[in-house]
């Protein structure tokens, strides 16, 4: 799973510029936070090796999402808390062994690229309604701050996670929706603790991150394309 995987330049500098700019705002905004430093570090790593449609992203997005659970309750975001370590964190791992034992060759640590049809689609969006209600009322009686936003980065999340297991280009740019709405919630936290301005900042280095994986996985996707049609 971990063989030796190659950067292209641009991938290369595009992981530097965001460890820089998460070290640099935890320099500034809060420097006794370690833990929202490592969840993004690791999580900006994970988004890299995603990417390139490997399966070091997920193990990494596993870490991510005990992390970011913890840093969640501290502030009472048991949304965030319940969605990271009660669906994020498990699918994370489902996909991790779907991902595995899906390569596009014998051999090679780059997942299968897949397509999901309409039919599972609609299938995927009425669980996503259902997944999402029961997380309503099981918020609101934990008394989550923000409920709303709380409540749409659970729809957001459970779209990216099931896209993800099942292989599917558009989980990329489903976690960049979910980057939106977590940009949202923790611009609220902010207004409370200044310190939390360096969670923005992860999840903006978050969002490009997550947009270019999108982009890498259409290309992927038709490089995979063309090399079965020659086989």
């Amino acid at each position: 799973m971990f063989r030796r995987i190659y950067f292209t330049k641009y991938e290369k500098i595009l992981w530097l510029s965001s460890v820089t700019i998460i070290l640099t705002s935890f320099l500034i905004f809060s420097r006794s936070d370690y833990l929202t430093l490592a969840a993004s570090l690791i999580g900006a790593t994970s988004l890299i090796f995603s990417a390139k449609a490997h399966p070091a992203g997920q193990f990494l997005m596993i870490a991510f999402s005990v992390i970011y659970g913890i840093i969640s309750y501290k502030f009472s975001y048991y949304g965030e808390m319940i969605t990271y370590l009660g669906m994020t964190g498990p699918m994370a791992l489902f996909a991790l062994i779907s991902w595995i034992r899906h390569p596009f060759e014998k051999g090679r640590a780059q997942v299968a690229v897949n397509r999901i049809k309409r039919s599972e689609v609609c299938f995927m969006f009425i669980i996503t309604l259902i997944v999402t209600g029961l997380f309503y009322f099981i918020l609101k009686y934990f008394d989550t701050a923000n409920l709303i936003p709380s409540t749409l980065s659970v729809a957001t999340s459970f779209i990216a996670v099931y896209l993800t297991f099942r292989r599917d280009p558009y989980f990329a740019l489903a976690y960049a929706s979910n980057d939106i709405v977590l940009i949202v919630l923790w611009i609220l936290a902010a207004l409370e603790n200044i310190s939390y301005l360096s969670v923005i900042i992860c999840f903006g280095v978050f969002l490009v991150n997550d947009l270019y994986g999108f982009i890498n996985w259409l290309r992927i996707e038709k490089m995979q394309h063309k090399l079965r049609k020659k086989i």
